[in-house]
């Protein structure tokens, strides 16, 4: 495996990091922050103290990952995504709330992405939920609540539209027994109105 390749121009203060990640110009993950196996960190991307970044990770500029938000491995963010992770914030130096952010357990809301999900440019992801593995989130979504596996979120708030294959293409018509069209894998889906429930045979 590759060694590690760090843009001249990057700022890397961790020592955390995986063999095969490359970090581009003005990239900077600070000391603390987690990252895995052959990832790629675009140019001004963020990652504090805190941050949880499994392997094969594509993260596109300016993406930033803060304390408390965890990407599993194959996960890909679109260019411009935000996530975030207070969900009442407040300036810490703010006097009537500066008793809060003494510690992170009274502020501190995680956020899990699981294996293989892929978060489209310019969506938003509030604090606090779990999008489910292998699902997709359109450009400029706005994710507000747990997402189930498989699915395609679309809109704001961001709701369920379909489903999708492992490959990332959109599966069309019934989806207990159809095919991908691109990859050839069959799923047993079951789609409800408030709940996706998937296996891969």
């Amino acid at each position: 495996m590759a060694d590690r390749y760090y843009h001249p121009a990057a700022l890397v203060e961790s020592a955390d990091v995986g063999l095969g990640t490359r970090v581009w110009a003005f990239a900077h993950v600070m000391r603390g922050a987690r990252v895995g196996t052959c990832c790629n960190i675009g140019d001004h991307a963020f990652l504090e103290t805190g941050a949880i970044v499994g392997n094969n990770v594509t993260l596109k500029n300016n993406v930033c990952i803060w304390a408390g938000i965890t990407l599993e491995d194959d996960v890909f963010v679109g260019p411009n995504a935000t996530f975030t992770n207070d969900r009442y914030p407040r300036s810490p130096r703010m006097p009537q709330v500066a008793a809060r952010y003494e510690t992170p357990e009274r502020w501190l809301s995680p956020t899990v992405v699981e294996r293989g999900v892929s978060i489209g440019a310019n969506a938003t992801v509030v604090p606090g939920i779990r999008i489910g593995r292998y699902s997709m989130i359109a450009a400029g979504s706005v994710v507000t609540a747990n997402v189930p596996p498989f699915s395609l979120m679309v809109g704001t708030p961001a709701r369920a539209v379909g489903c999708v294959c492992r490959c990332g293409q959109k599966l069309l018509g019934d989806y207990r027994t159809i095919a991908c069209d691109v990859c050839g894998e069959t799923p047993r889906m079951r789609c409800l109105e408030s709940e996706l429930e998937v296996s891969i045979l």
